[in-house]
């Protein structure tokens, strides 16, 4: 069957996505969902004829060290026993690789795709005679979390598209992501991230997160949902459930605690998981933390079965695949060691297993279980066709391998790059422009840039540049020095302009001192606020605020766009910021938002 070249009315109308490439790129779950019969013979004859071995290893997906399948890498003996990527995979039979730059994997398009064809050649060539192909994963969520930078195309992140409040766009950049993934040979994504951000505190998730309000977080989750799998034809993952989104701690590091009640989560941490479910997510991911009103036995529901099969499979009715979030996070690692955390998730319910940190003991320790019947020979074939149906019914068994000669007429084109732009200008949202500074006359303007962020504050500079600013540029860190402000200090003596980027603000006693003395300098002072909008709670009476939701530059790009006035901002905020000093006053409400 050759890839589907549908596009809907939707894609061809907005999107502009009619090039070629993509429909080469993107298989869509319709198309190889549409015989179930032959998906059930599929797994089915394959079920029966895989090894206990092969049927464990579908079970894991690992991060591998290096840029390409067959190079030893020296990085991978520590953790398996073996050099290079595709040793990996033939020796544990993987159901699945995971990408980071850190791992090596993504360094360019073609880079990754051939990576990507080398990995399944390998899986191709195991020691049995029933191949599996691997599902490819990565983390993007466009924003912060962005893992295969440029040329691929950047996208805001979920509270950024939460701000512009179109379901259109978050389905698009969805299908974008989707599409230029799967050119690359990555045919899944964990996003979107269907946590609800109600603590503004929140240290890893905040602007992963679509928005405080329940409705706009399902609505949007939905969306991507069908953008990712139905348009772009990467499986997607929703994650983290039961919800991250009201917590101060970050689970990486250290094990969450959530105090909502049984009601409060029926109402504010279930509502995007109910929509992703509805949309047809073919993979959620579970968070290591604790929720006691689900659960009160003190594990985190990774490892939780009253969580994961109680709520999330008999409740909900989500008969897809489980995967655990990083297995090598704190969080999952407090109360057990990482041999018996695979048991223990396997036995609440997961079907997958991401990132353990010690694969022989694990891989031995979930061998055990099986041997020993502490986990079924049926409940390991249950979890085994549910990852098959799933490698089937993306498209990944028909079509495992991508075709290099398609990267350059998918990955980065200018359609993409031009929605891309389009989308992330109607993110970009006013909160304050009391004395109608905004928009600038940047021609001829003496400008300061200056704040966090060494790539940030010049992009900025450079874009104001090119619109024929006299900018000057002082970077300042997340934690601005003494020395650092008076920098900044200084510089801002002969600007008209002030532009100060804050990231975090409300953790940066430095950067709300460089604020307000800058302010206190008598200049006119704009602040963008780059990560977090609630950073104006911490700094006083900033009468012109300006957030974009993420420093990365496109975002940054689009925030130049604003302040030279040749876009006007449309975004509303999706969260409400509350003051500082009494959580219960709200500063500025959920939807409030400036223009011109």
């Amino acid at each position: 069957m050759r890839p589907s070249t549908t596009f809907t009315r939707r894609t061809l109308l907005t999107s502009g996505l009619a090039a070629a490439g993509v429909a080469a790129a993107a298989t869509t779950a319709h198309a190889h969902g549409s015989s179930p019969r032959g998906e059930h013979g599929w797994v089915t004859s394959h079920l029966r004829r895989m090894t206990i071995e092969q049927k464990i290893g579908q079970l894991f997906v690992q991060n591998v060290y290096g840029s390409d399948a067959t190079t030893p890498d020296e990085r991978n003996i520590p953790l398996y026993g073996v050099a290079s990527p595709a040793e990996v995979v033939q020796k544990y039979q993987l159901g699945g690789v995971i990408y980071f730059a850190w791992t090596d994997s993504v360094q360019d398009p073609d880079q990754i795709v051939a990576l990507s064809n080398g990995l399944q050649e390998a899986a191709n060539q195991g020691p049995n005679k029933v191949q599996i192909p691997l599902q490819i994963a990565t983390d993007q969520e466009g924003g912060l979390v962005t893992r295969i930078g440029p040329p691929a195309t950047p996208f805001p992140g979920a509270m950024a598209l939460g701000a512009g409040r179109s379901a259109e766009d978050a389905r698009a950049a969805a299908e974008i992501i989707g599409a230029e993934l799967r050119a690359m040979g990555v045919n899944t994504d964990f996003a979107p991230v269907c946590d609800v951000n109600v603590n503004p505190a929140n240290p890893v998730i905040g602007t992963r997160s679509f928005s405080s309000d329940p409705a706009l977080a399902a609505e949007m989750a939905a969306a991507q949902v069908r953008g990712f799998q139905d348009d772009g034809g990467v499986s997607a993952s929703a994650k983290h459930f039961p919800g991250h989104g009201d917590t101060a701690v970050d689970s990486h590091v250290a094990f969450p605690i959530i105090t909502h009640t049984r009601q409060e989560w029926e109402e504010i941490d279930a509502p995007p998981f109910r929509a992703a479910i509805e949309a047809g997510i073919d993979m959620i991911m579970t968070a290591h933390l604790a929720f006691p009103a689900l659960d009160d036995s003190g594990d985190p529901a990774t490892l939780s079965h009253p969580i994961l099969t109680g709520v999330l499979r008999e409740e909900l009715g989500f008969d897809g695949v489980i995967v655990t979030d990083a297995l090598n996070m704190q969080g999952v690692r407090d109360l057990y060691g990482d041999a018996e955390v695979a048991v223990r998730a396997l036995l609440a319910g997961a079907d997958q297993l991401l990132m353990t940190p010690a694969m022989d003991d694990a891989y031995a320790a979930v061998t055990d279980a099986v041997q020993t019947g502490r986990i079924s020979r049926r409940d390991l074939d249950e979890k085994v066709a549910r990852i098959l149906r799933l490698k089937y019914r993306r498209g990944i068994v028909e079509r495992p391998y991508a075709d290099p000669e398609e990267v350059s007429a998918v990955v980065g084109i200018p359609a993409h790059l031009s929605l891309a732009d389009e989308i992330t200008d109607r993110t970009t949202t006013l909160v304050r422009n009391d004395d109608g500074v905004l928009p600038l006359a940047v021609e001829g303007t003496a400008i300061l840039v200056t704040g966090y962020g060494v790539t940030t504050t010049g992009v900025l500079a450079d874009a104001l540049t090119d619109r024929g600013g006299v900018v000057t540029r002082v970077e300042t860190g997340t934690a601005p020095s003494s020395a650092r402000i008076a920098a900044a200090v200084a510089a801002a003596a002969t600007a008209d302009v002030v532009v100060v980027l804050t990231m975090n603000a409300s953790t940066s006693p430095g950067q709300q001192q460089l604020v307000s003395e800058l302010r206190a300098t008598g200049a006119v002072v704009v602040v963008v606020a780059v990560r977090n909008p609630y950073d104006i709670a911490s700094l006083g009476d900033a009468p012109t605020y300006l957030a974009t939701y993420s420093y990365s530059p496109i975002a940054i790009e689009s925030a130049a766009r604003v302040l030279a006035g040749e876009v006007a901002p449309v975004g509303t905020l999706p969260v409400d910021i509350l003051a500082a000093d009494d959580p219960t006053t709200i500063l500025y409400p959920f939807g409030h938002g400036l223009t011109w």
